[in-house]
């Protein structure tokens, strides 16, 4: 909060009133299951994304760095996030969906771990695919023998 201004918060806030009112009219005109899709749209990732680009690009320059490239690592950072919630709330809504007759307890129980599951799963993940491509030939720690570091 501290870091940030007023007109970021109102950026914010109207990006998100927009698409909700987008949402409104897809809803009007498609009826409200396919406007609930739109509604579930993250309308903060918008302004957020390039809030937090800003702020570490802004961050690095004050230290006497080039700070862009560290903006946009942050702002992908945010975005894959952000992509993996999405999956992990669809898989939430899903499981509500075809759990709703067991009850509202059961369905929201299952769905919550089953959020869970994916968007830690999720996590561990891309940090895995992060660490295969950062250190190609390098499993657990240990240099495969076929592995191009050899050569």
């Amino acid at each position: 909060m501290k870091e940030s201004r007023w007109t970021e918060h109102a950026v914010r806030f109207g990006l998100g009133g927009l698409v909700t009112v987008l949402a409104g009219v897809v809803a009007k005109i498609w009826g409200p299951a396919t406007g609930g899709l739109f509604l579930a749209f993250p309308a903060i990732f918008c302004a957020s994304a390039t809030l937090v680009e800003k702020h570490e690009r802004k961050r690095k320059e004050e230290n006497g760095l080039p700070g862009s490239r560290r903006g946009q690592e942050a702002a992908a950072l945010d975005a894959a996030g952000a992509a993996w919630g999405s999956i992990a709330l669809g898989i939430f809504g899903l499981a509500v969906w075809l759990m709703a007759g067991l009850g509202a307890v059961v369905s929201l129980v299952v769905a919550c771990v089953a959020w869970l599951v994916v968007a830690v799963s999720g996590w561990w993940l891309r940090r895995f695919l992060r660490h295969i491509r950062r250190h190609p030939g390098v499993v657990h720690g240990r240099e495969q023998p076929n592995s191009k570091a050899r050569r």
